[in-house]
């Protein structure tokens, strides 16, 4: 069993920065795959990031790369979404999850993931 929390949400103007965190209870945090996954009002959930367990390899959905950074740090059970040149399209509540699947290198689709965080609210203003 993993529990995770999301914070460091927050309103911030468009072209600004937020990073979020979220930290996982339970044991063998390193053993896990780590998303975040996104949800706008009225949208369905949509990918962000993935950080793989082994060897940390990180994926990006397409409306994200080369703004946003996901991070692990294993001994702190953390992991981090680092979000540059917000946009108010990014306007969402930020999940994040967790899997131990090992059927693709990098797991993108929601229903891989076995826990998931409450959420925390980004607001990006313009």
């Amino acid at each position: 069993q993993v529990q995770l929390v999301e914070s460091g949400g927050g309103l911030v103007q468009a072209g600004g920065s937020l990073r979020l965190s979220c930290a996982a209870s339970g044991r063998a945090f390193s053993s896990y795959t780590m998303g975040w996954f996104r949800q706008a009002p009225g949208k369905e959930r949509e990918f962000v990031a993935t950080i793989r367990w082994s060897g940390g390899s990180t994926y990006y959905g397409d409306s994200v790369k080369g703004r946003f950074t996901i991070a692990r740090d294993n001994a702190k059970n953390t992991v981090y979404l680092q979000m540059n040149s917000l946009k108010p399209e990014d306007t969402a509540v930020y999940y994040c999850a967790a899997t131990n699947s090992r059927t693709y290198y990098y797991t993108l689709t929601e229903s891989s993931y076995d826990y998931w965080g409450q959420g925390t609210q980004v607001i990006v203003s313009s």
